[in-house]
């Protein structure tokens, strides 16, 4: 006699992969505006020029062979490959966990922003040995490290994912 064993809910095989490729389209849309600024910056501007759009905001073009703050950005060269798979890496275990989760709309935004974010970067170090920056905040003596698209789909995919974790905990409360 067989007995009835209950499960998580599973999508339909169309459903969960229709989920996912909605994702990973939206993926895809943030790595393509994150390069194609890139793009744009670097062809325009010259290693370290500035212009100033606001009092405290400049577009700016600089590299970083590290990982977010140019964390190890003076290593040897191995870092490259090091943030790379590392990028890789992450973006296989989220493309696994939009399979599992693609239901979850804020977890799923999240995760998809940070996935957008991380592969826009691993693009850079493929191609160029290292990231493009140009976003460049600052007040008075005080700068805030320049950044990129990529770097802010995976800032705010990361508030969002503190804030959908907040909302979980709190409903199970």
């Amino acid at each position: 006699m067989a007995t009835a064993r209950t499960a998580a809910p599973r999508a339909s095989a169309g459903g969960g992969s229709k989920r996912l490729m909605g994702w990973l389209g939206i993926a895809g849309l943030i790595i393509l505006i994150d390069q194609l600024s890139k793009i744009m910056v670097d062809r325009t501007f010259a290693y370290g020029e500035r212009v100033a759009v606001l009092p405290f905001f400049d577009f700016t073009l600089l590299y970083n062979r590290g990982a977010a703050f140019s964390f190890l950005a003076g290593g040897a060269g191995w870092q490259r490959w090091f943030f790379t798979v590392i990028g890789l890496g992450a973006s296989a275990l989220i493309i696994w966990l939009l399979l599992r989760h693609g239901h979850q709309r804020m977890f799923s935004w999240a995760i998809t922003l940070i996935l957008g974010g991380a592969l826009g970067n691993v693009i850079d170090r493929l191609i160029h040995g290292h990231v493009v920056d140009f976003l460049l905040f600052y007040y008075d003596k005080w700068y805030f490290p320049a950044f990129n698209i990529a770097d802010s789909a995976i800032t705010v995919g990361a508030v969002l994912m503190i804030v959908d974790e907040i909302r979980r905990v709190r409903k199970g409360s």
